[in-house]
Parts: structure tokens; sequence; C-alpha cells
């Protein structure tokens, strides 16, 4: 398991650097993005299902702390843009 990895991000074969960090990569395969948010929004699965197109992921969990219930806190997200 990784914490904190560093995203590179390259746009039309142009190299933009590591401006992104993922919070968990486990088994190089699964991405996990943490949060504490009264709700969660498009925003939080957008983000998270960029890094799974830029680390050319298929599934991610987008997993919120701010919840009664820790099982409803828990969204899975797959890339159908995978190859």
């Amino acid at each position: 398991m990784v914490s904190q990895m560093s995203v590179e991000m390259n746009y039309k074969g142009v190299n933009l650097g590591e401006g992104l960090r993922l919070d968990l990569l486990v088994e190089d395969s699964i991405v996990i993005e943490l949060k504490s948010v009264e709700e969660l929004k498009p925003v939080h699965y957008k983000q998270l299902l960029t890094y799974l197109k830029l680390m050319d992921k298929r599934v991610g969990l987008l997993i919120n702390f701010n919840v009664y219930d820790f099982r409803e806190g828990i969204k899975r997200v797959v890339n159908e843009f995978k190859d």
C-alpha cells in the first residue's frame, strides 16, 4: 500500500509534472480517496475518476468518514475507459 502518491499528468504527449496526490493505492490496482464531508458531491467522484484515468486503473473507492453508518460512506467508482 502506498499513501500520498504523486500522480504524473500528461496531456497530448506533454508532461505536466506531478501536480496531484492520491490518498492510497492498494496492491497497485485500487485507488482509494478519503473524505470527511457532509455529503459526497459529483466533484468528489470526478476527482477519483481523474486519478483512475491518469494512472490507468480500473477500480477506486471513495470513502467518506463523516457518516453515521460507515457502510453508507463507501462508494465504488469504475473507470469505463481503461484499455
